[in-house]
This record gives C-alpha cells, sequence and structure tokens, in this order.
C-alpha cells in the first residue's frame, strides 16, 4: 500500500450536519477547529488539556449551584414585611399554587438538567482518563447534544435582572449568597459546555474505525449511500435502500437517517400548534397581582406596557423582543424555510442555513417572561396584602416556547442544499 493510499484510508471524515458535504478533519491543534467548506459549520474543535478542563469546570460549576440552593436567592422588605425565598422556591410555589407542568419546566431547565449535565461530565471525562472507559459513559455523551438546548441558566439570570426591576416598584430588594453563586454557576456552565470537545471524546471512549476509502470529499453524504451521525460524528456507510429507514450508529449506537423522515410535516405541526397556542399565551393573563383585596390581572402586552409607563423602558423592550418578537419572528422563519425546502427562492442556501441558525438561537430566550412569573410568585405571597400568582398564560407560554424549540429540533437543515439540486442553491 503506498502513502497516499494509506493517508486515504485512516483521513477522518465527516458530514457537515447543516449542508451534509463531507470534508476530511486536519489535525487540529488546540485552539484550532475545523469548519465545513461550504456552510461553515464548525465540524470539530480542539482545546488545551480539554478533559481536565472540563472536569475542573464541572467541579467548580456544580459546587456553585450547589451553594445557590442552599442559601437565600432574594429577599425583600414590604411595608415591614420581610420575605426571601431560596432558589428551589421558584419552583416549589408553582407546585403550591396548582402549576405542577410550570414548576417542572422551571426546576428541570434552571436546576435538574444543567445539575444532571455537570454529573454527566464529571463521571465521563473521568473515566476518559481511566485506562478502560466504562460503558455507559457512552449512554452519557449520547445525552450531550439532547441536553444543551435544554439548559436555560443564563435565561433564568436574565429573568432574574427584569425580576428585580420590577420588584424595586414595590419594596426594597436585597440580593442573597445564592444569586451571586448562581451568577456564577450560569457562567460556568457555559464555559463547561463549550470545554467538552465531543469529536475527541468519541475518538477516547471508542477509536474511530477507518472509513470507506471510496468516499469523496466535497460531494453530500446521501449522494454516496453514507450518513453522519449527529451524536458522535462517524461517517457510517448506509446500504442503498437506507432512504427513509433508521439505521444505528456503528460506534455510539444513535439512530441515523439519510435525512430526517417526515421532517417537514413534523415540524409544520409543531408550527400550527404553537401558532394556537400563542393566541391564548396573548389573551389571557400572565400574572394576577393582589393588593389590600384588589387584583389586577396583566397580559404579557399589558405588563410590558406597564413597565414602559413606569419608565423602565429597557426593562420593557427585553420583555417585548423575548415574548412577542422572538415567538412570532422564530414561527414565520420556519414557515418560510418549510416553504424554501420545497422551492428553490430568492436566497441561496448559505442564506437559508443562516436563518436556520437564527431560529437555533433565539428560541429558548422566549422563557425570560415564564422565569420572571416564578420568581415573583414565590416571592410575593402575603395573602390579601399582596400576593402574586400565575394567569393561565403561563402554561400556555410555556407550550408556545416548548413547541417552537422542538419545531426547529424537526426540521432537517440538509433539505434545504437539496432543493431542486440548483447550482445556484449550492454556492
Amino acid at each position: 500500500m503506498t502513502t497516499t493510499q494509506q493517508k486515504i484510508k485512516w483521513r477522518r471524515l465527516r458530514a457537515c450536519s447543516a449542508c451534509d458535504m463531507v470534508s476530511a478533519i486536519p489535525v487540529l491543534r488546540p485552539g484550532e477547529h475545523a469548519s465545513c467548506p461550504r456552510c461553515g459549520h464548525v465540524l470539530a474543535r480542539r482545546y488545551l488539556h480539554p478533559v481536565q478542563r472540563s472536569i475542573a469546570l464541572a467541579v467548580t460549576a456544580l459546587l456553585s449551584l450547589m451553594i445557590a440552593i442552599a442559601f437565600p436567592f432574594i429577599s425583600m422588605d414590604t411595608n415591614g414585611l420581610d420575605s426571601q425565598i431560596a432558589l428551589p422556591q421558584t419552583a416549589v410555589t408553582m407546585l403550591n399554587v396548582n402549576q405542577p407542568l410550570v414548576a417542572l419546566i422551571v426546576s428541570a431547565t434552571a436546576i435538574i438538567l444543567p445539575a444532571l449535565y455537570l454529573i454527566g461530565v464529571i463521571l465521563m471525562q473521568a473515566n476518559v482518563l481511566r485506562t478502560v472507559p466504562r460503558a455507559y459513559s457512552d449512554v452519557i455523551a449520547r445525552l450531550f447534544s439532547r441536553l444543551h438546548p435544554w439548559m436555560m441558566a443564563d435565561v433564568f439570570m436574565i429573568a432574574a435582572l427584569v425580576s428585580l426591576v420590577k420588584l424595586t416598584d414595590i419594596g426594597e430588594v436585597q440580593l442573597g449568597v445564592s444569586f451571586w453563586a448562581y451568577c456564577v454557576f450560569a457562567l460556568l456552565l457555559l464555559m463547561t459546555t463549550r470545554s467538552v470537545d465531543i469529536d475527541l471524546l468519541w475518538l477516547k471512549l471508542a477509536g474511530e474505525p477507518p472509513p470507506d476509502t471510496g468516499i469523496r470529499c466535497g460531494v453530500n453524504a446521501a449522494e454516496q449511500h453514507v450518513a453522519g451521525c449527529t451524536t458522535c460524528g462517524l461517517l457510517n456507510t448506509l446500504p442503498p435502500a437506507a432512504k427513509g429507514s433508521a439505521y444505528l450508529c456503528m460506534r455510539c449506537g444513535s439512530t441515523l437517517y439519510a435525512r430526517k423522515p417526515n421532517s417537514l410535516q413534523f415540524t409544520l405541526a409543531l408550527l400550527l400548534t404553537a401558532a394556537v397556542l400563542y393566541i391564548p399565551a396573548n389573551a389571557y393573563p400572565m400574572m394576577i397581582t393582589t393588593s389590600l383585596g384588589q387584583s389586577h390581572s396583566s397580559t404579557i402586552i399589558g405588563g410590558m406596557i406597564e413597565l414602559w409607563q413606569h419608565g423602565s423602558e429597557p426593562v420593557a423592550m427585553i420583555i417585548f423582543v423575548a415574548s412577542v418578537l422572538v415567538p412570532i419572528i422564530k414561527m414565520l422563519i420556519l414557515m418560510l424555510l418549510l416553504w424554501l425546502a420545497r422551492h428553490p427562492g430568492p436566497l441561496n442556501a448559505q442564506q437559508k442555513t443562516a436563518l436556520y441558525r437564527i431560529t437555533e438561537l433565539i428560541g429558548r430566550w422566549s422563557m425570560v417572561d415564564v422565569f420572571v412569573v416564578a420568581i415573583m410568585v414565590a416571592l410575593i405571597q402575603s395573602g390579601n396584602l399582596m400576593s402574586v400568582l400565575p394567569g393561565p398564560a403561563a402554561l400556555a407560554f410555556c407550550a408556545v416556547v416548548i413547541t417552537t424549540m422542538l419545531a426547529a429540533m424537526a426540521f432537517d437543515p440538509r433539505l434545504l442544499w437539496d432543493t431542486q439540486g440548483k447550482p445556484y442553491d449550492r454556492a
């Protein structure tokens, strides 16, 4: 075998999850990354001492979360009435006021899922340092890509800041140790997720078999009857009759598809569901405030207007963008992409892919208003004197956020590059 043949045999190939083009990954040094030459999607990234770095960050983040749970989060003095809450009470109080689904969503996205992720990072990376990693590391690694969109510690912190502005109009607010610990936790969680080198991780866990020497770079994977695993990145050869059928990745066991089956239909169904739910989410009250026996209900738009009238224009704009503009923009973009997935349209595939990345980026930030309600409800509970309860719109809006996120996940961006195979669509 010649040197050239050996290089071809042992080269590491990846199919871009955004455009499906096959590329060869070069040897990467710490601080370098490899991107798809066609659409710019990052295929692999290297860090300095990634295993040790991830463990250190994850342990520190987990300790910060434990401190955030153990100590007071926010306290408030209203006309001599003192109240304070710990972080878990933002979910527990929602459960006490008969909003179990909202309580579950708040606790899962702000505390439970991030904690599970950090524990998984510590266990898995520790096993990578062992000579023989344990089998359950594969299971933990497969969960990484599934958990990322649902960890919303950063969104929760923005919501806490918005809540502070509202609370200062009611009484004197003090920030507890937990508040600052959670700020540190949110930052460390972000650093931890960015420090995990998935490509190197799977190489350490399960190695990498040599690819088929007949696979060509610069050509779509589907055209060569191969599919890239969205979990570990390995390029798998599929039988010619595999279109629309499910197969398992030979390395990590995840399900493989040349294209997501019924992607457009699922996306459309979820979008229509979100559009229907968006009506009660805005028509019904988001929050019901009782003061001296008198109740006042406020919708999302109404609450934004009240903030603006009280001189909190920046906060009002945050609520307007996160709770009104973002869901609408996301639904409109996804509807446009559904049409563009079947028709070339005026945009090239790179522009379409950029639109899809916007939907992935902005969707989770709509949870700001839900977190604000959870914090306000937990902190202000003084009976008829003063109390805050969640309105029926809280659950509806949670459902809007979740269904739009699921719609973006159901959509297969590779379809945008398949549209009629027009030359300008592949530029």
